[in-house]
């Protein structure tokens, strides 16, 4: 009555102060405040914000943790998303795997650090398809594309060193080798892909410790680099005696015609290290993807592996693994590239429509994504921000290399058709709107 306050309400703090250990309840003895409160009452903590400061792995850049956290929000039109749309979820088929999956869930433990047999096998098996030839013992099952970036990164090069890229370059809007005290030097591209013949260059200058490539539809410019350009390069880089990481996560995407097979199908000196998912083909929930590369490397990555998560998902391994073993990945495949080829046309069709005095671009031949230069100088930052109040996410250029602040990304892959259509058009009057200011 003296605070105005109702029982319940008292209950309620009396048992918060208990599970904070201020108080202590002994049956009939009642309720008594702990001997030792005094540290508890102070509300001394420890001074976070510095340990934040000082933690090792760098934070992503603000433009894109503003990304990551609208990218959830109902109300915005996502061209900036790279992963399949839920209307490309093969969801009957998932059923069917699904039911497989629980008929053969014998053992969900911890699984071997390179991942199930029965999944590498599998993985094995759709690897000759595409001209590799791995043996289980040389594929290492991961949670992702990006853990096999960390894990190399951990596991095989040294503080200090160059890891030379495309530029630009996905990797750029990224911090794991910044994060280990690594640097990152660009090569320029044309549109055969990375221009190997200034690798030497680069070398020179810059001492690298291996080079990352995505070969087949590139984020962010979805170039696929040509079948000579793949022989030049591992050509250069086996002279040089430089490694490769090959990441082909999109290589499946392709719309008018397969893509050349992996640089990895020419390796015959266990140069590359090749990196693939499901994660853009199939669902990025099921976090499964993989490297291929020399045993001992694969043995010292797993070790890695191993001390961080103690193995990828054992049911998500399975899951792949019936999807590979049935033959449904294979047609799930065929009517995802139908339906990227609806997609990209819609985007180009209203690229033509509302783009066409105010910027070029490339028409893809597969993967999520149309890389746009505009004509005028607006400034990236301040289209980025503008298009966010307007209820539009994009990938402004600026993240995959400080130079390309008049291009930007656009995904065509997860926003529904008639948004793409709408996303596109808004663009484009903010834009015109930005030109005239």
């Amino acid at each position: 009555k003296i605070f105005n306050v109702n029982r319940s309400t008292i209950v309620s703090a009396i048992d918060e102060l208990k599970a904070e250990g201020i108080l202590e309840g002994k049956g009939k003895g009642g309720t008594k405040i702990v001997n030792n409160v005094s540290p508890l009452l102070s509300n001394i903590q420890p001074d976070w914000k510095s340990y934040i400061d000082e933690g090792i792995h760098i934070p992503n850049v603000k433009t894109i943790k503003k990304i990551n956290t609208l990218e959830f929000r109902e109300d915005y039109i996502r061209l900036s998303t790279g992963e399949p749309s839920s209307e490309l979820f093969p969801k009957e088929d998932m059923k069917i795997i699904l039911n497989e999956v629980a008929r053969d869930m014998d053992n969900l433990g911890y699984e071997s650090p390179s991942g199930t047999m029965y999944l590498r096998q599998q993985v094995s098996n759709y690897l000759k398809t595409i001209g590799i030839y791995a043996s289980p013992g040389s594929i290492l099952i991961v949670s992702g594309a990006l853990q096999a970036m960390q894990l190399i990164s951990m596991g095989l090069l040294q503080k200090g060193s160059t890891v030379l890229l495309e530029n630009p370059s996905y990797m750029y809007s990224l911090q794991i080798f910044q994060s280990l005290d690594m640097r990152r030097s660009g090569i320029p591209m044309d549109n055969e892909g990375v221009m190997a013949n200034l690798i030497p260059d680069y070398i020179k200058k810059h001492v690298p410790s291996i080079l990352y490539t995505i070969p087949n539809f590139q984020n962010p410019t979805s170039i696929v680099m040509s079948e000579k350009r793949r022989k030049e390069l591992i050509k250069v880089c086996q002279k040089e005696k430089l490694p490769i990481i090959e990441d082909d996560v999109y290589r499946e995407l392709w719309i008018d015609a397969p893509p050349p097979n992996p640089i990895k199908s020419i390796d015959t000196n266990g140069l590359v290290l090749y990196v693939g998912s499901v994660s853009k083909t199939l669902c990025p929930g099921l976090r499964i993807g993989w490297i291929v590369g020399p045993e001992p490397v694969i043995e010292r990555l797993g070790d890695i592996k191993m001390q961080t998560d103690y193995g990828s998902s054992s049911l998500s391994q399975l899951t792949v693994g019936k999807w590979l073993e049935t033959g449904l990945y294979e047609n799930h495949l065929k009517e995802i590239r139908s339906q990227l080829t609806i997609r990209r046309d819609v985007t180009i069709n209203a690229l033509n429509r509302y783009f066409k005095d105010i910027a070029t671009w490339e028409i893809p031949s597969g993967g999520y994504y149309v890389w746009i230069t505009l004509k005028y100088k607006i400034g990236m930052y301040k289209l980025f921000d503008e298009a966010c109040k307007m209820g539009i996410l994009l990938y402004p250029g600026y993240i995959y290399d400080a130079n390309f602040n008049n291009s930007l990304r656009i995904s065509f892959s997860y926003a529904p058709i008639e948004e793409l259509e709408e996303g596109l058009l808004k663009l484009s009057l903010l834009i015109k709107e930005l030109v005239r200011r």
